[in-house]
């Protein structure tokens, strides 16, 4: 199992920026960098969506339509901790983010291929 721990949320403009953190530890015996992470979103009365996901190198990445080409996901895998960097915020992108952990090699869009969870972090953005 692995523990995440989110930061980086908070209130902000349209069209502003935020940086999401979501620091790992990970089980004794394994490894940050065989996992899979992911940002995952959840609006109020909304079920939780995909916004993004990473493999363990870092080389491949996948977006939701939503997003793509305002976020970037970046992992850190010496320091274990995975980025989401969120430009050109817009109102609907206000939600819970949660961070998500899963120990396989290729990218997971559904919440439930994720088997660790961070307790997630409010991103609020002002019209």
């Amino acid at each position: 199992q692995v523990q995440l721990v989110e930061s980086g949320g908070g209130l902000v403009q349209t069209g502003g920026s935020l940086r999401l953190s979501c620091a790992t530890s990970v089980a004794s015996g394994r490894t940050f960098s065989n996992y899979a992470m992911a940002w995952f979103r959840q609006a109020p009365g909304k079920e939780r969506e995909f916004v993004s996901a990473t493999t363990w190198s870092g080389r491949s990445t996948h977006y939701a339509a939503a997003v793509k080409g305002r976020f970037t996901i970046s992992r850190d895998n010496a320091n274990s901790t995975v980025y989401l960097q969120m430009n050109s915020l817009k109102p609907e992108d206000t939600a819970v983010y949660y961070c998500a952990a899963a120990r396989v090699s290729w990218l997971p869009i559904l919440p439930r291929e994720y088997d660790s969870w961070g307790q997630g972090t409010q991103v609020t953005v002002s019209s």
